[in-house]
């Protein structure tokens, strides 16, 4: 099964991340966005990225104009219809991306992988709302998706062989490195490292030590490049918070239930760098 084209479902950083790095493997690319708003700064993202590169030496201009000619931004999901994998990046909420497998499954060619870059969705139940269960698996990269050097296969207990071996084949030809995992909560990943993001948290309201402090004694005591507090900013305060409330669901754990703090921030809308205030404060910057 030759992965060829690709479509990608979802405006922010990580489709256009995935994009570039699509593109850069010689793959054609298909970026959808509800919104031709949407889709036009998915298309900027990617030439701003670009275009840095070049500046730096690290790609010629006509490798980054070869990279652009490979990938167009659209509103229409069915322009997806014949690409041989999609893999959507929208919003981490369960029905949401139900509802988007069941119109790729209505859309999209027999043939078609429909691809989830969940971080902790179970991937099954969205296979389960298509025609194509045995042709539904998790791809997730991480972000930025040019510099993040993983990709995680998430397996279904539905999902086929022939369809693992056709995503990690697309992950490597990426340049990635591939790791295999079953669908559970949070993968490998962030099963392991939202414990330690929330306790953190838990830390800090405490009064422990400082935000400041925290962050040094990991980056200081562990040789982290980013202490904890800034990680969860880098992420979303948000999207830290679903990730936790799906482990927690899952399994349970005392480790996963949300720390409070984290709680009243999403609530109080400081969802870090992307409102410009989390726990650090990026309106002065």
């Amino acid at each position: 099964m030759a992965v060829e084209q690709i479509g990608i479902v979802g405006s922010g950083i990580m489709g256009s991340g995935v994009a570039e790095v699509a593109a850069k493997a010689g793959h054609t690319v298909i970026l959808r966005s509800r919104t031709q708003n949407g889709a036009d700064s998915m298309i900027a993202g990617l030439e701003k990225s670009l275009a840095k590169q070049v500046e730096r030496g690290k790609l010629e201009e006509a490798d980054r104009d070869a990279v652009l000619g490979r990938v167009r931004g659209v509103t229409d999901l069915g322009e997806l219809e014949k690409c041989d994998l999609v893999l959507e990046s929208i919003v981490e909420d369960l029905a949401t991306k139900q509802h988007l497998f069941t119109e790729l499954d209505r859309i999209c060619a027999d043939t078609t992988i429909l691809a989830t870059n969940t971080s902790t969705l179970p991937v099954v139940e969205m296979a389960m709302v298509t025609g194509r269960p045995d042709r539904v698996c998790g791809v997730h990269f991480f972000n930025p998706a040019p510099a993040m050097p993983l990709v995680e296969i998430v397996r279904a207990l539905t999902t086929s062989e022939e369809t693992l071996t056709a995503a990690r084949d697309f992950a490597t030809a990426c340049g990635k490195t591939v790791v295999d995992v079953k669908d559970q909560a949070g993968f490998i990943v962030n099963a392991l490292l939202f414990p330690y993001l929330n306790n953190a948290v838990r830390m800090l309201d405490a009064g422990v030590a400082s935000r400041d402090g925290i962050d040094a004694a990991m980056k200081g005591g562990c040789n982290f490049p980013m202490g904890p507090l800034e990680l969860l900013d880098l992420v979303g305060l948000d999207t830290s918070l679903s990730i936790l409330e799906a482990l927690y669901e899952e399994f349970k754990d005392p480790n996963y239930a949300p720390a409070p703090l984290l709680k009243r921030m999403v609530s109080a809308e400081r969802l870090g760098r992307k409102t410009g205030e989390g726990f650090y404060d990026y309106k002065k910057k």
